[in-house]
């Protein structure tokens, strides 16, 4: 593509904001920026034909909230009309500005979030998200985008669905950008690490960062993204922070400060920097005068092996890594009768164990006779990833059943496993290559396992050199030396440490399943305890085993504090001091700790909790119980949240058990006749023109939970049906979002409205777009930046007597 031939040669530069533009032109508050694609195609292509002239490359069409969700059968235009329209308008402005300007302009396919939540946290289907972006992909590639861009994305696992649908339905170059907060967060709890490292894995051309923050706030999130990446890094901020000043949205930096700060970024290393909301044609001309000259920043290639979670990556390095081994059938009876009789939950309480007793990434094994293994293993990892932040290994040898994992696994995953036969690379490498994830190579072949290190090494150089030409690197790829019982092979220990050493040599990334080491011993974590300590001397960089076991993590926690890991022994400190023995919670065979109703909500396990509070019914008051147990633990979500310890899905989950376990409390309430008393009544709405309710969604979860009856008015909600609900229901206390710059307009006429009819009602508000200093100037009560935010006001408000 013409358009990746100019990337590194210079710098490239995208447009900026369109919807406040369209505003200044006559778009009215509520209105579908998009229907002027269709409605006043002059005006559109203007605003593009503007940034062309003032330098820029490449302009985004006006497609960015184009989807089914607001344009299908019964809306005024179809998709196809919008997407049609968007992608002539960008051609023309393309034509008509290289008459001007003699240089070639590039138009770029703009997709944004749907406005919904994906399962398990909302309730759009992960491939339904797929299929909505290939509606658009399809349209927008026929009528002959250069490139695809996939913006303002909050919630990686959206990202990852846009990225699958526009490299499924197209040869498109691919630039995805997502929005941080200022901690470097996405909403959904993905750090920088995790966002490089899907990115990278999906095989986008280039990744960023765009819109809800400044340039100067970017700054340090550039900062990391560059240390990280090993792609064309893309940087379009905000005019930095809105305001409204008679009724209009402004911007605090101007053109020539926005353009001297984009400068820092471009010197940093970004090789491709625009606008977001706020920013103009000047704002890009001022950037371009500056940036255009300067000579891109050479990339340097990053070596680290790293898999994610949704929220977290793990780095694969020297610091010895845990997997643990418990969720694998394997010598398991018990595990194998849950997967027989489908007990999810005993599954999710393994992993729970596991992660308490620190391990850094959890196998998943699944296959049994007689199950239905592909669609068992797809259901396993959706289970606990709806419950855990750690990332995951997926130990099939069954193709249908890596792929339908990795297709649906949020993040970066671990994939065991692939080795040296032709057969075996040709399956897993495609896949690999396709969704991004670390490989464990088997370190056997057609021939079987080498009897020595130096046969072993051969297979994985082999392994290499076929993923090589698949475009997978040598960073994606963990060597496993493979373990041989010494009961039946005297040798096994020696050869696979002498692998592992020489691995190590050669700057390979290496696991190993331990406990396979003393089959047919007794007594065995003896044998597997030496032996993990001496792996870990030869340079082992990851090891399968099971982390509720105290003699293997006191071997992994002496290894750290005596290979200089753990600085002053701090964590070695802080695990056995005082105690005289391992604080470990569970035993070798990983007996299951029963956990309180507080722990199952805090942990988000749904069905422990229902039976938890079933189990205290027999004993204690219904009421009793929510104030004593239940409430309790959602504060501690929430304080843990407010933290940054816990994650908004975490947040949700945990919200889930609560609801599960209050509809039991329902139920004996009224059976006994009594009813629980609601706080008091609160209406929630995303206001006119938006369609976008991820996050009145989340607030309405949490606030049902804390007592309150939520009168949701859903989406697209036009003021007068606030202001009228309000008055006849006699409600207290509003909560209005709004995630695009075009909608806050009818934010603020809504506050307006209800200042004048109902001047009691508080009103509080959230979105991407605004800040507690916009929050005032539009005269909202309230400025809630997250959902336990709207849950301390309302308590605030209702706390209080009329």
């Amino acid at each position: 593509m013409e358009i990746m031939n100019q990337l590194g040669k210079k710098i490239l530069f995208f447009d900026g904001g369109m919807g406040s533009l369209l505003q200044e032109k006559g778009l009215k508050p509520g209105e579908l920026p998009e229907t002027w694609n269709v409605l006043h195609p002059e005006i559109v292509t203007a605003i593009h034909r503007e940034y062309l002239e003032a330098g820029c490359n490449i302009i985004t069409v006006n497609t960015f909230g184009a989807n089914r969700f607001k344009y299908n059968e019964e809306s005024q235009f179809h998709l196809e009309q919008i997407v049609d329209a968007a992608v002539k308008n960008g051609k023309e402005a393309v034509k008509q500005a290289e008459k001007i300007t003699g240089k070639k302009g590039y138009v770029a396919l703009d997709m944004g979030p749907t406005g919904k939540l994906l399962k398990p946290l909302g309730d759009l289907d992960f491939e339904d998200a797929v299929s909505v972006y290939s509606e658009i992909v399809k349209i927008g590639a026929r009528e002959g985008a250069d490139c695809i861009i996939i913006e303002t994305m909050s919630d990686g696992y959206e990202m990852k669905a846009a990225v699958l649908a526009a490299k499924e339905n197209s040869h498109l170059p691919v630039f995805a950008t997502v929005t941080f907060d200022e901690k470097g967060k996405l909403l959904t709890g993905g750090d920088v690490l995790f966002t490089v490292a899907l990115l990278e894995g999906l095989g986008v051309d280039a990744l960023g960062i765009n819109c809800g923050l400044g340039p100067v706030q970017m700054k340090p999130i550039v900062e990391k993204l560059l240390a990280e990446a090993s792609i064309p890094v893309i940087v379009n901020p905000n005019a930095g922070l809105p305001r409204s000043e008679n009724g209009k949205t402004v911007y605090d930096i101007d053109p020539g400060q926005f353009a001297q700060t984009v400068k820092e970024i471009v010197e940093m290393g970004a090789w491709i920097v625009g606008g977001c909301c706020g920013t103009t044609s000047e704002h890009m001309r001022k950037t371009v005068e500056l940036c255009k000259e300067i000579s891109p920043v050479p990339i340097q290639k990053k070596e680290k092996t790293v898999v994610t979670s949704w929220s977290h990556g793990v780095e694969i390095g020297k610091d010895p890594v845990i997997i643990g081994e418990r969720i694998n059938p394997t010598g398991k009876s018990r595990l194998k009768q849950a997967l027989k009789d489908y007990d999810l939950d005993y599954l999710l309480q393994e992993g729970v164990a596991q992660q308490e007793n620190r391990a850094h990434i959890l196998d998943v094994n699944v296959g049994l006779p007689g199950i239905n293994e592909p669609e068992m293993m797809e259901e396993v990892v959706k289970e606990l990833q709806s419950v855990l932040d750690l990332p995951l290994q997926i130990d099939t040898s069954d193709p249908e059943a890596m792929e339908r994992a990795m297709r649906v696994y949020n993040g970066k995953p671990m994939v065991n496993s692939v080795n040296g036969k032709e057969e075996s690379m040709n399956a897993v490498f495609p896949l690999v290559k396709k969704y991004g994830g670390v490989v464990v190579a088997l370190a056997l072949d057609e021939k079987g396992i080498p009897d020595t290190a130096q046969g072993r090494l051969e297979i994985a150089d082999k392994i290499y050199k076929k993923a090589l030409e698949y475009g997978i690197e040598k960073k994606n790829i963990v060597v496993d030396a493979l373990c041989l019982t010494i009961s039946s092979d005297s040798q096994g220990a020696v050869t696979t440490l002498e692998t592992v050493k020489q691995l190590t040599e050669r700057n390979w990334r290496t696991v190993l399943g331990v406990s396979n080491i003393s089959f047919g011993l007794p007594q065995r974590e003896i044998i597997n305890g030496a032996f993990y300590t001496m792996a870990l001397q030869n340079g082992l960089s990851a090891a399968i085993i099971n982390p509720n076991s105290q003699v293997m993590m006191k071997a992994f926690d002496s290894y750290r504090a005596l290979a200089a890991f753990d600085s002053q022994c701090a964590d070695y400190i802080g695990m056995y001091a005082g105690t005289g023995e391992t604080v470990s919670r569970q035993t070798a065979q990983g007996s299951q700790k029963s956990l309180s109703l507080g722990e199952s909500i805090e942990k988000g396990l749904k069905d422990q909790a229902v039976q938890k509070v079933a189990e205290l019914l027999e004993t204690r008051e219904a009421l009793e119980i929510i104030q004593e147990e239940m409430v309790p633990a959602l504060d501690r979500v929430g304080q843990k949240f407010e933290k940054g310890i816990m994650f908004l899905p975490q947040l949700l989950m945990s919200a889930e058990a609560a609801k599960a376990a209050f509809e039991i409390i329902k139920i004996r309430l009224a059976e006994g006749g009594e009813k629980q008393e609601k706080k008091g009544k609160i209406i929630l709405a995303t206001v006119k023109g938006d369609i976008h309710d991820i996050g009145k969604n989340i607030v309405k979860v949490l606030l049902e939970n804390y007592s309150y009856e939520i009168i949701d008015l859903g989406k697209d909600v036009p003021p007068e049906t606030v202001v009228e609900t309000a008055v006849e229901k006699q409600v207290r206390l509003v909560g209005l979002s709004a995630l695009m710059t075009t909608t806050v307009p009818s934010m603020e006429e809504t506050i307006k409205l209800l200042r004048k009819q109902a001047p009691k009602v508080k009103v509080m508000v959230g979105g991407a777009v605004l800040t507690e200093e916009y929050a005032k100037t539009i005269d909202a009560d309230q400025y809630c930046k997250d959902a336990m935010a709207s849950v301390k006001y309302a308590e605030s408000i209702f706390g209080k007597k009329e």
